[in-house]
């Protein structure tokens, strides 16, 4: 009834015998690759195989939501809904034990394999309620990381995540903590065009779920309503960003996000999405109005004593010698500090340099206007801590935002040039902080703080190149900020174009440092290819469509063609690309001109006929047109069918029916394939381009 894997323990005890759920194919690549490759190894593999469950399943972003919890060797933790065990090991190298449940036995055999050197790690394989009877009820932490969710399908009944909590509560230690990361049913993301995560199908959540289904996700207010029916009274939520899967910032109620900081929203790798609006956007005007709470993407719910965490980031997208992990943590009554953390032993130099850079760039800014933000350094055993100040004030990039918003090109000049001419003093020391960016500045008045300086190098750089690197840094990070005059700033700092690039360049060049050219989350999602799509442009197209795919008929009496008594041919487009005419012609009509489209095309006729008989397009002066005629090669026992580009807004082709058999009234009958081109497409093809060589 149990198997040992490496040092981790299965109990099978309550195992149904079979898998009840399962991704497929999949899992037997992913067991593969645990069982014969090392964990540094998963993100070339995730790279190669462009593969979302290989990406959800193994990357080591999935620990960021559970890394950050203050657990200790004394701690135990119940892992409900452990999986493929993306959380598993982060909880075990924190936590005293780690106690999973699953009920996928192959989802579990994966887990073991890719955390094998645990000790600390047991795994009961079979469904939840038949396990919890024999679990022990001293847990520290109790972790439902995507779970909750699927409250009806673990527990059932009338009231199944009340039930569930209800449940889980009974197994808590005295102070203890329940924590639960979970979908906003009203996410931003929704709105925007993503699917709903677990259904797969289009604002599921947002229409409250009305086909069924037996997974739910919850506002804020829905979650505290479950909570307090619970009795539990002592809760705070987070909000991960972009959510809770691949959560890259921890935001709180105490340290919401700032205008402009939400940026990095094409975050969905799972399936198609529609872009109905700019989120980014989006975002900044909740954050304005204080509604981030009510659209967050996801939560991560805490039940229990409070943490004295109001903000966390993670840099876990880099090699590994530069992951750290950036804390607020509330200090005393009411002070605060900022934390910054190696992930792993290898960054563990990089995070004692800092407070080697506070040393040397504080003795260069002595005398000068740019205050560097007190560092401090705490070893913690194997592991260091760099502690700062908490400083308040705004960020330069948000006073230079207001400017450009105000369109006060006098007040965001004046900002940039002193930005300059602090950062440039003492130039010539040979200590530079080459990521002098407008968001790492924090401005109090007069007062200027340089808050974070993890890449600074022991030479000198000059000022021009810290500056270009910042104004470019800006830019790329929202596009409303194209608006700032680019040239000036060239040529305030003495730049020209060459020089740019090759900044531009070295920038690129440093990212690539950084990443150890490991690629960036936006790039993997390009990798596995689902689309983005943009159904404005759709409804411009369609719109457009309207205007410009209109058949316009003109009649000529003897007196010529008049605007006044042409008319439009109602439904004769069937399709994009074909067009369908059956019209009744007066005997006294004797030109009939028809103008394909309102735009450059080309044309190919392939039937017209005139009463039931076929029009002799070949006869002289029976068919005219605006356009170049190309005729079509010579085919034994096939009609003449021309084709026609027309290099004009204006196409028409004319047919004299005085050529034609006349009759009282008449019908014609035609049908075309129709190209819409571009002008320059349909100059060339006609040959005009030819003209004045």
């Amino acid at each position: 009834m149990t198997e040992e894997i490496g040092k981790v323990k299965l109990d099978y005890s309550k195992y149904p015998g079979e898998d009840l759920y399962c991704d497929g194919a999949v899992e037997d690549e992913i067991l593969e690759i645990v069982r014969s490759r090392s964990a540094v190894e998963y993100a070339g593999i995730i790279e190669e195989k462009k593969s979302w469950p290989i990406l959800y399943h193994l990357s080591p972003l999935r620990e960021n939501i559970v890394d950050w919890l203050p657990m200790g060797p004394e701690d135990k933790v119940l892992e409900v809904g452990s999986g493929c065990g993306a959380i598993t090991g982060a909880l075990a190298r924190k936590a005293g034990s780690v106690t999973c449940v699953d009920l996928s036995k192959k989802r579990s055999l994966i887990n073991a394999h890719r955390h094998s050197e645990c000790e600390n790690v047991t795994i009961h394989v079979g469904n939840f309620q038949d396990v919890e009877p024999e679990l022990p009820r001293d847990y520290s932490y109790i972790c439902l990381i995507g779970v909750f969710e699927y409250g009806i399908s673990y527990i059932g009944g009338e009231k199944p995540f009340e039930d569930f909590l209800t449940l889980l509560h009974s197994h808590l230690a005295e102070g203890g903590r329940i924590v639960i990361a979970i979908e906003n049913k009203y996410g931003m993301k929704y709105f925007a065009g993503c699917k709903e995560d677990h259904l797969g199908t289009y604002f599921s959540g947002i229409e409250n779920y009305t086909e069924g289904g037996s997974v739910r996700t919850f506002s804020r207010q829905g979650l505290e309503k479950i909570f307090a029916a619970c009795g539990s009274a002592k809760f705070q939520f987070y909000y991960p960003y972009p959510d809770y899967k691949f959560m890259t910032t921890l935001y709180s109620d105490r340290r919401l996000p700032g205008k402009g900081e939400l940026a990095n929203n094409l975050r969905n790798f799972d399936r198609d999405r529609m872009l109905l609006f700019d989120e980014k956007n989006a975002f900044d005007g909740v954050l304005e109005d204080g509604l981030f709470p009510v659209f967050s993407n996801s939560y991560l719910a805490v039940l229990g004593d409070r943490l004295d965490v109001d903000y966390v980031k993670y840099s876990n997208d880099r090699a590994p010698e530069y992951r750290i992990r950036t804390s607020i943590c509330r200090k005393g009554v009411s002070g605060l500090c900022v934390r910054k953390e190696p992930l792993g032993q290898a960054a563990a130099e990089h995070v004692r340099g800092m407070a080697v850079a506070y040393e040397r760039l504080t003795k260069r800014y002595t005398g000068g206007r740019i205050k560097v933000n007190r560092c401090k350094l705490k070893e913690l055993g194997e592991s260091v801590c760099a502690e700062f100040e908490f400083v308040r004030g705004r960020t330069l990039a948000e006073l230079l935002d207001d400017c450009l918003e105000r369109d006060d090109k006098e007040s965001f000049q004046r900002l940039f040039r002193e930005y300059v001419e602090r950062v440039g003093h003492n130039s010539e020391a040979a200590v530079a902080d080459f990521d002098l960016v407008f968001s790492n500045i924090l401005v109090d008045g007069d007062r200027w703080t340089l808050i974070d300086y993890e890449w600074t190098f022991g030479k000198p750089i000059d000022t021009k190149e810290l500056a270009f690197r910042a104004v470019y840094c800006y830019l790329l990070e929202d596009e409303r900020r194209n608006k700032m005059d680019l040239s000036w700033i060239l040529e305030e700092l003495g730049i020209n174009e060459a020089e740019a690039e090759d900044f531009r360049e070295q920038e690129r060049e440093f990212q690539k440092f950084v990443t150890g050219k490991r690629l960036a989350m936006a790039e993997l999602r390009d990798l596995i290819g689902y689309r983005v799509m943009t159904p404005q442009k759709w409804i411009d197209r369609y719109q457009d469509s309207e205007l410009i795919n209109r058949v316009q008929v003109y009649e000529d009496r003897g007196e010529g063609f008049c605007e006044e008594k042409s008319y439009f041919v109602q439904e004769a487009y069937q399709g994009e690309n074909r067009i369908e005419l059956a019209l009744e012609v007066s005997g006294d009509v004797q030109k009939l001109r028809i103008d394909p489209a309102f735009g450059c095309c080309a044309v190919k006729i392939q039937e017209l006929t005139f009463n039931e008989e076929r029009v002799p397009l070949k006869k002289r002066r029976v068919l005219t047109c605006n356009g170049k005629l190309v005729k079509p090669a010579e085919r034994r026992g096939k009609a003449y069918c021309p084709s026609i580009v027309f290099p004009t807004e204006d196409p028409n082709l004319t047919i004299s029916l005085s050529e034609l058999t006349v009759k009282p009234e008449n019908k014609l009958y035609m049908r075309m394939e129709i190209i819409r081109l571009s002008e320059e497409m349909a100059r060339d093809m006609a040959g005009a381009g030819k003209h004045g060589k």
